[in-house]
């Protein structure tokens, strides 16, 4: 598989198809969170700004995890870091069944907490690890793919949390779909016990050859610069276009957040369908579209330069939301799913055009942006701020505003 080769002739297939894996958990575990967000809001009778706080835990655990998860992967390898993010991962789904007894909305938001902790070490150790299992100059392509699995992950989270929360025919059960989850990934955690996955080590680029990356076979050390943690990020902050990928990365999380969080509350107030429905077409229709955006994305980027393809899909993102804020109904509903289409590609690809020509400042660099998944936490406290106090439609403006950022960043690249 040509993606997946090195100039060498090495081929890291095996690895790559089991890191790529770890995309489908975290999406699934992030898409779940929608479905969340009204089941609390219909049986603990909270407002849209108080069932927000579900997206703050989570996406704040990224904020507060991302540096000292960056830290484990520096002294013990990336696959400890996947152990840990799949051990707190599996805690926290598993938090649940006792959270159903007590029905305690502070304590579903600890569990969501650790499972965000977990969620933290998985992606601070697979994204980039994904980027660099092949030649360099497919890293966008490689990262895209990989995250087409991710996109599945948001398929089914909505499919399943519907059926279990929304069911007609049942009353809503919040246990059993995490319990199963919980179950699931730590069975994966056993497996990646026994999985020895090659390490990325990591040399100094230059101006003139570029970053120099090679993969050695070691398990549990890494070789490392010999600055320290604050002089890296000290040399990143000069660095302009990472300090923009950053601000693009923490804006794009917030508009994903922001829409899924509020996607069922847009179709039911708007178009008047049912919850189950909204969790439905949340599934197969947005995230069905993410998907595919995905699928195709991998497929145009082998044609078509990252950045360019991230300012084309940047600025249609702007048209349509601009038409889900001033024409809400039958428009502005078929708009929110072009938005999911234009999403697909953006994570990975300013992620990997944040991290281009690092070199060795490629591990901490990851962790800060990482970091900045906390956008995720601020962007549906504002929409469920602005639909309280005026309508849902109107918190859309969040997005808006963050889509247009991301359109200039992608220009900034060309």
């Amino acid at each position: 598989m040509k993606l997946v080769k090195t100039r060498d002739g090495r081929n890291y297939l095996v690895p790559f198809l089991l890191v790529t894996s770890l995309f489908f958990l975290w999406g699934f575990a992030h898409s779940i969170l929608d479905v969340l967000n009204k089941f609390f809001q219909n049986e603990m009778h909270l407002s849209k700004t108080q069932s927000a706080f579900i997206q703050v835990v989570v996406y704040g655990g990224y904020f507060l995890m991302a540096l000292p998860a960056g830290a484990v992967i520096r002294h013990w390898g990336y696959r400890a870091g996947v152990l840990t993010g799949l051990f707190l991962y599996g805690i926290g789904a598993l938090l649940f069944i006792p959270g159903a007894e007590i029905m305690a909305f502070p304590f579903f938001l600890f569990s969501l907490f650790v499972i965000g902790c977990g969620l933290t070490f998985l992606e601070t150790s697979a994204n980039p690890y994904v980027t660099v299992l092949g030649d360099a100059d497919a890293s966008e392509q490689r990262i895209n793919f990989s995250q087409s699995f991710n996109g599945l992950g948001w398929i089914l989270g909505p499919l399943v949390g519907g059926w279990f929360l929304f069911s007609p025919e049942s009353a809503p059960n919040i246990a059993l779909p995490y319990a199963l989850i919980g179950v699931t990934v730590l069975i994966i955690g056993a497996v990646f016990c026994f999985v020895r996955l090659p390490e990325i080590s990591s040399s100094t680029s230059s101006e003139t050859t570029g970053e120099a990356q090679s993969l050695t076979t070691k398990d549990a050390t890494l070789d490392t610069p010999q600055t320290s943690t604050l002089s890296e990020i000290r040399i990143l902050s000069r660095k302009s276009a990472f300090v923009f990928g950053w601000v693009a990365l923490f804006l794009y999380v917030a508009a994903q957040t922001g829409v899924n969080s509020f996607f069922i509350n847009y179709a039911t107030e708007h178009i008047a369908i049912t919850d189950s429905m909204a969790a439905t077409l949340l599934s197969f229709g947005g995230m069905g579209l993410f998907m595919l955006g995905r699928l195709g994305g991998s497929w145009a980027m082998g044609r078509i330069r990252a950045e360019h393809l991230l300012a084309i899909l940047a600025i249609i993102a702007t048209l349509a939301t601009s038409a889900v804020v001033l024409a809400p109904g039958g428009i502005g509903f078929a708009a929110l799913l072009v938005v999911y289409l234009c999403e697909s590609i953006m994570f990975p690809t300013i992620f990997a055009l944040a991290l281009r020509g690092l070199g060795a400042h490629t591990k901490i660099a990851s962790s800060l942006l990482i970091m900045s998944i906390v956008g995720g936490a601020v962007a549906p406290l504002l929409m469920g701020i602005v639909a309280d106090g005026h309508s849902m439609a109107l918190g859309f403006i969040v997005p808006l505003v963050c889509f247009v950022v991301i359109a200039a960043y992608a220009i900034s690249r060309r």
